[in-house]
């Protein structure tokens, strides 16, 4: 763990370093991304703008860190489809545990994706390849699972696996960000789960689940 200048950061430094990155998570779960000061974060961490200046170049910059942290943590999305089956009964619990477990990511992560996402959408590369790290950890898997089923004479031979897996975890990245907007539709949690579930299923295996 290097400064800005180029020097390795003691225990101490390091302890630091991750308390100013904690207390920045914890403002942009309140505070706009564009409100966010160094000098606000140094003084929630209990230190001075000139120490923040040591570890990062500015709040973007920290933000990227905490923002990389969290893409190497989407590795967890990956472990959701790891050998499972998409045949009968299982191919509805895998949907269901697809679901529920990337609304959780999102919920427990959303005030830094709320950032990746701003960043990405004004073309940021930056962020655009840590949001891409992220949907990537299930976008691969769900393409070699329709590819697989298709092989198998499950799914018709004219969908293509890239589009189809693409198009799955695009709706679930836009379901996942706006989970609080349902409840304005008048969708409770408990409700959106299994109709989002029922897609994802309907879209990997062209079929209605066995429950």
């Amino acid at each position: 763990m290097r400064t800005v200048d180029g020097r390795v950061a003691g225990r101490r430094g390091q302890a630091t370093r991750q308390k100013l990155l904690d207390c920045l998570s914890e403002m942009l779960s309140s505070s706009p991304y564009r409100d966010v000061k160094v000098i606000d974060v140094a003084r929630r961490a209990g230190t001075s703008p000139a120490t923040f200046y040591q570890y990062f170049p500015d709040v973007e910059g920290a933000v990227l860190e905490i923002a990389d942290q969290m893409a190497t943590e989407g590795a967890e999305l990956t472990e959701l489809l790891e050998g499972r089956s998409w045949v009968g009964k299982a191919g509805w619990q895998t949907a269901q545990e697809l679901v529920d477990g990337f609304l959780d990511f999102w919920r427990r992560h959303d005030a830094i994706l709320r950032v990746v996402d701003l960043g990405a959408a004004e073309g940021d590369k930056r962020f655009y390849k840590i949001r891409m790290k992220i949907l990537n950890s299930v976008n691969n898997s769900l393409a070699d699972a329709v590819a697989e089923l298709q092989s198998r004479g499950r799914v018709d031979k004219d969908v293509n696996p890239a589009a189809m897996a693409g198009s799955i975890v695009a709706m679930l990245a836009a379901v996942a960000s706006h989970q609080k907007g349902f409840q304005s539709w008048g969708v409770k949690q408990a409700e959106l789960k299994p109709n989002l579930a029922l897609l994802v299923h309907l879209g990997i295996t062209g079929r209605k689940p066995t429950k």
